[in-house]
């Protein structure tokens, strides 16, 4: 007996192969999870949004800060850059020294301290400052420091301040700043002198002070 028109379709959706009837059972799966996915998505967005809920800080809130110690610095005398200025009687010159800073910033210095007029140098055969020169010791060379007074400590401000850079050096030639007065006796010829100990200076710590090339050359004038 013929089928009807209805048994026909009956029978094609029966038939309807699996992988669409699969398909059609994970597409809302799918959609479900997207929506979860967009949720979370919106959550996250609302939860770091900005609230009216605002919070201010407790009084006397605070943190804790520390300082550093400082050390003193050394000036030395040293054969290199050897001196232009060579010391005759009854005029001046130069002194070379290097000056060296062991903190861990830079160290400005803007004045010289020196020992009394009358506090002589010492004089050597060589550069290297090891052996005595005969006749022209720190009791008769008669070179002082230049514009050294009377008065021990006397302060000399320098032509241009001095920086030495954090845990380093700065080698420094002092135009003129050594002098020989003209009692200096004839054994103190072609003779190398170690200036007498400075007395003090005048400087400071400074972070973040651009360093001096060295080496460079400087000097008190008064």
């Amino acid at each position: 007996m013929p089928k009807s028109p209805l048994s026909f379709f009956r029978n094609a959706r029966e038939e309807t192969p699996w992988y669409y009837q699969d398909l059609r059972k994970r597409r809302p799966r799918a959609v479900r999870a997207a929506s979860v996915v967009a949720g979370t998505v919106l959550t996250a967005a609302v939860a770091f949004a900005a609230t009216n809920w605002t919070v201010s800080l407790n009084s006397g809130s605070s943190g804790e800060a520390q300082s550093g110690t400082v050390a003193n610095i050394s000036i030395t005398a040293v054969a290199s850059p050897a001196a232009t200025n060579l010391l005759f009687p009854g005029g001046t010159g130069d002194v070379v020294a290097t000056i060296t800073n062991t903190n861990s910033v830079p160290v400005t210095i803007t004045a010289i301290n020196l020992p009394t007029n009358v506090t002589y140098a010492a004089g050597f055969t060589t550069s290297a400052l090891s052996t005595a020169q005969t006749g022209c010791s720190a009791a008769t060379s008669f070179v002082p420091w230049n514009f050294a007074t009377g008065t021990s400590g006397s302060s000399h401000t320098l032509t241009t301040p001095l920086v030495v850079g954090a845990s380093g050096s700065l080698t420094v030639t002092f135009t003129n700043d050594a002098s020989m007065t003209v009692a200096s006796p004839a054994a103190c010829e072609n003779t190398f002198f170690s200036m007498p100990s400075l007395t003090g200076v005048t400087a400071s710590a400074t972070a973040g002070a651009t360093a001096t090339t060295s080496p460079t050359t400087d000097a008190w004038t008064s």
